[in-house]
């Protein structure tokens, strides 16, 4: 590296938009969004947990997506809330890089949880007689433990190999939050190997865990073909709310990151409902796919409502 280059200590934030008014508009929205989908994600948490009919291996793993979620949500959006109210909106190198690590780490935990929840939905169509047996308390804790574990290793790969690009100028993010792939092209060195790292443990670990979901409720589908019109119902009721929020978490990481530092169509837009949006709506596209737990949420919020009114 050149000895007149300076080493970039903060990064510059273009945001969503450079217009006052636009600014202003997207901030009450998104402040709006995110004050009634994030209590309804504790809401959830609070209604499984404070009912015993929702003890069963799939309200557990539901529970900790929703947790997973708020985590995951409380990474970018905090900061992109008060970005609108800065001119020009920056972060530090060592907090961008803090973003990249829990944002990735999350992401990576949600996409791996989302494949125990395939596996417990596998052995509750396939194999309902030992289901007690393969998805007890104590394996599904070991999965939840799995997913957390394998994405904080997942984020730390990439935080490792970002952490070690020079960056000497420009400094400028055409984006809302830090990412691997804007932080790739500032880099003012050939990288090339650490870009192809990058994108083999990134794009290849979303590509994978998406064919491998999509399989697995394939043949859960396929299933249907041999069950009675009761299991039917059951099975499709199961099934459609996991499929949804699939194609929800992995369809937009698969556009962003897939093609390894290419620039994309709306990229920005689509890593907003990647990050933002989607992330706060898993929990509820679960509850409103399912009864149970609609019953139960309403009981719990009309106890509170009477609590409050006595």
């Amino acid at each position: 590296m050149d000895e007149n280059y300076t080493v970039v200590r903060e990064f510059v934030l273009l945001g969503l938009s450079q217009t006052h008014k636009v600014q202003s508009v997207l901030f009450f929205f998104f402040l709006l969004f995110y004050m009634i989908i994030l209590p309804g994600n504790i809401l959830t948490i609070l209604t499984i947990q404070g009912d015993s009919q929702l003890g069963s291996p799939m309200y557990f793993f539901l529970a900790n997506l929703a947790f997973l979620d708020i985590c995951y949500c409380s990474v970018t959006p905090p900061k992109m809330l008060a970005d609108f109210f800065s001119n020009p909106a920056t972060i530090s190198y060592n907090a961008c890089m803090i973003q990249l690590l829990f944002l990735h780490s999350l992401g990576a935990a949600e996409a791996f949880l989302l494949l125990a929840m395939a596996y417990d939905r596998y052995v509750a169509i396939c194999k309902p007689l030992h289901y007690t047996v393969l998805v007890n308390r104590t394996v599904c804790c070991v999965l939840v433990g799995a997913s957390w574990g394998s994405g904080f290793i997942h984020g730390i790969i990439l935080f490792a190999l970002t952490i070690k690009l020079p960056f000497c100028g420009p400094n400028i993010l055409d984006n809302f939050f830090c990412d691997v792939r804007q932080l790739a092209k500032l880099a003012c060195a050939n990288t090339y190997t650490v870009e192809l790292l990058m994108f083999l443990n990134n794009g290849v670990v979303i590509v994978l865990c998406f064919a491998l979901l999509l399989i697995s409720y394939t043949f859960l589908l396929l299933k249907l073909w041999t069950q009675s019109t009761k299991a039917k119902n059951r099975i499709i009721s199961s099934c459609v709310s996991h499929i949804i929020v699939v194609f929800v978490m992995c369809g937009p990481a698969i556009y962003i990151y897939v093609l390894p530092f290419q620039t994309v169509p709306m990229e920005k837009v689509v890593a907003l409902f990647h990050t933002v949006i989607f992330p706060l709506t898993n929990s509820m596209i679960y509850t409103l796919c399912n009864k149970e737990i609609k019953s139960s949420m309403w009981k719990l919020v009309s106890k509170h409502i009477l609590w409050c009114r006595l």
